[in-house]
């Protein structure tokens, strides 16, 4: 354990995101609930939610140690395992703000089957692991080994996004994710964030030129990993192998711009088993799960 002395400060816009993305980048794991880029796109999907996420920074030595971001009733955070009080502090801090941004008592926490060093904490202050609903299992892949090419159904082609393509990228979501708060207005929010690349960003056009399905991958340079976050594809072109396409195409970018692992996490219970499905066929395994956290009181 360590005697450091940590400094709380509320999130102050992009550069404490940066400091929240440098935490996930030194605790990423294939198993990890947080990448880089999932933080990019969950603060940028939707526009004009910040006041809705209260979120706290805990700095020691001139770096972030520990991080929590509440959504309502519920806690993402990441903590540095080197400073096991982090956790717990936290979770205090989460207790006195969920009454305030949760019409009931019930506070529920999300974290990744590997992710250990926040279990005592989590008991300590009462959570209790929850058995129902869904659940997420996060599937790794090594790209140094084979990796199919894309093979897109007749007519459509697969390429990377470009600006005047944000439209129909943005219908394409919606649709593919009806009821959906993706605008365009967030959408070109995602664009500008670190560390976007539009060389990772793939549709496969339709012979009508929309954008029938769609791949985001986000590369952390410095562990070579790239997240697919989101994927998916509009109804009325389901079941064409599309999604395989355009994900394959998105990850052969990711390979040449220096990738060596693929993560995902999509759903893993049986309510709805087409995505993980899907990301077995290309050749992810699975190597965590998500666990949830509940505490009632």
């Amino acid at each position: 354990m360590t005697s450091a002395r940590f400094d709380r400060r509320p999130y102050a816009g992009a550069e404490d995101l940066r400091a929240m993305q440098d935490l996930a980048g030194r605790l990423w794991s294939p198993g990890a609930t947080w990448h880089v880029g999932d933080l990019a796109w969950e603060r940028f999907q939707h526009t004009g939610r910040e006041h809705e996420w209260p979120t706290m920074l805990w700095d020691t030595g001139g770096a972030t140690a520990a991080w929590g971001w509440a959504d309502s009733g519920h806690l993402g955070l990441a903590a540095d395992p080197r400073h096991p009080s982090l956790a717990g502090e936290v979770l205090d801090w989460f207790a006195a703000t969920a009454p305030a941004t949760a019409p009931g008592p019930a506070r529920t926490v999300t974290v990744s089957s590997t992710e250990t060093h926040l279990f005592p904490a989590l008991d300590r202050h009462g959570y209790r692991r929850t058995g129902e609903g869904p659940f997420f299992v996060h599937m790794v892949m090594d790209l140094a080994g084979r990796l199919p090419e894309p093979s897109p159904p007749a007519g459509y082609r697969l390429r990377a996004v470009g600006d005047a393509d944000v439209p129909q990228r943005v219908a394409a979501h919606r649709a593919a994710f009806h009821p959906s708060r993706v605008t365009e207005e967030s959408y070109r929010a995602v664009r500008r964030a670190w560390p976007y690349r539009p060389d990772l960003d793939w549709i496969a056009a339709a012979p009508d030129g929309s954008a029938a399905a769609f791949c985001l991958v986000w590369l952390d340079e410095a562990n070579r990993a790239a997240r697919i976050e989101p994927a998916g594809t509009a109804p009325g072109h389901r079941r064409r192998g599309l999604a395989r396409a355009v994900c394959l195409a998105a990850l052969h970018a990711a390979r040449r711009a220096g990738a060596r692992w693929a993560v995902v996490s999509p759903r893993g219970d049986d309510a709805y088993p087409v995505p993980a499905r899907l990301y077995r066929s290309l050749g992810l395994r699975e190597c965590a799960r998500s666990l949830g956290y509940r505490r009632s009181a």
